[in-house]
């Protein structure tokens, strides 16, 4: 069963590890229903407005069998919300999800897939914080290929940890946040 295992939301906190001297990465963990709209879950606020949030970056999934991954690389637990998701998930291929794919969580929400996740320097300092080996963290996460999907919140209304994630529409285009992700992170920049 495809079910969402933990909800998050993040504030501001003021740190000195981030040019903009804020960020939200940090997120606690929702017990109970929460509200979700255009902008994302009550209660989450994004820090950098330019790389985050917006209707497109609502809310950000990430599979719990992507966080037991990266625990068994790092050699050590990796609790919900560590990569700075809202939604923790598990039985839901975020990564397989076809960009404009929609799913239903619970009884009345439904987001679209949107865009992948890139992987920055706040995620990687963040990690480092946290006791794990961050050490050419870009070039790692790229390389795993799973980075998350963000969403876009079509249907609002509330959610909670234990609600069922159905899939209600697939677009069928083949491009899925991995295999997009990959390409962008394969094209040479500047």
């Amino acid at each position: 069963m495809s079910v969402i295992v933990s909800v998050h939301v993040g504030r501001p906190q003021p740190v000195r590890w981030v040019r903009s001297g804020r960020t939200s990465i940090e997120k606690a963990t929702v017990s109970g229903p929460v509200a979700v709209g255009p902008l994302g879950l009550d209660g989450d606020e994004v820090s950098n407005r330019r790389h985050h949030g917006g209707p497109d970056k609502a809310l950000y999934a990430f599979a719990r069998e992507d966080l037991d991954r990266w625990a068994g690389t790092f050699g050590a637990d990796v609790p919900d919300g560590t990569f700075g998701e809202n939604l923790t998930t598990r039985g839901v291929d975020v990564n397989g999800a076809e960009v404009g794919e929609r799913w239903r969580i619970g009884a009345d929400v439904v987001v679209e897939v949107t865009m992948f996740r890139t992987p920055c320097r706040t995620f990687q300092v963040w990690l480092g914080r946290q006791g794990y080996d961050n050490r050419a963290w870009a070039r790692r996460f790229a390389e795993d290929g799973r980075p998350g999907a963000y969403l876009r919140v079509v249907s609002p209304g509330l959610l909670r940890a234990g609600d069922a994630v159905e899939v209600v529409h697939r677009p069928g285009t083949g491009v899925t946040v991995s295999s997009w992700f990959g390409e962008v992170m394969r094209t040479p920049r500047g």
